[in-house]
């Protein structure tokens, strides 16, 4: 018994570390990208140039991870309300969507001002 705490303690503890792990992956990745295409372009300016030609596509690429992240965030809802159906858990629920959709809305407007 004393081994299956231990094990149960050190879970948390392992998923930060590989949640911190992924992030730290994705910044080296976002930044290897950056740093290649500015390069490829030759420099800042044509690197920024490049970007606001393909604002399109980047438009796209958001679009259709917004529609990915609430198709999971509906089918993750689905399982939670199921195990949980009691009325404090949907509040939490939809403060959490009220939040994301805030930040979202918050984020393509700054996009949008900046591209004026």
């Amino acid at each position: 018994m004393n081994t299956v705490v231990r094990c149960l303690r050190w879970l948390p503890r392992r998923r930060a570390i590989l949640v911190l792990a992924w992030a730290v992956s994705l910044l080296i990745a976002a930044t290897a990208v950056n740093v290649v295409g500015i390069r490829i372009a030759g420099g800042i300016e044509g690197w920024q140039r490049w970007m606001a030609a393909q604002s399109g596509a980047f438009l796209a690429w958001r679009l259709l991870l917004y529609a990915a992240t609430a198709w999971g965030w509906l089918w993750m809802r689905r399982r939670l309300r199921a195990r949980e159906p009691e009325r404090a858990a949907g509040q939490r629920l939809l403060r959490a969507e009220v939040a994301a959709i805030v930040a979202v809305i918050v984020l393509e407007v700054s996009l949008l001002m900046q591209a004026r």
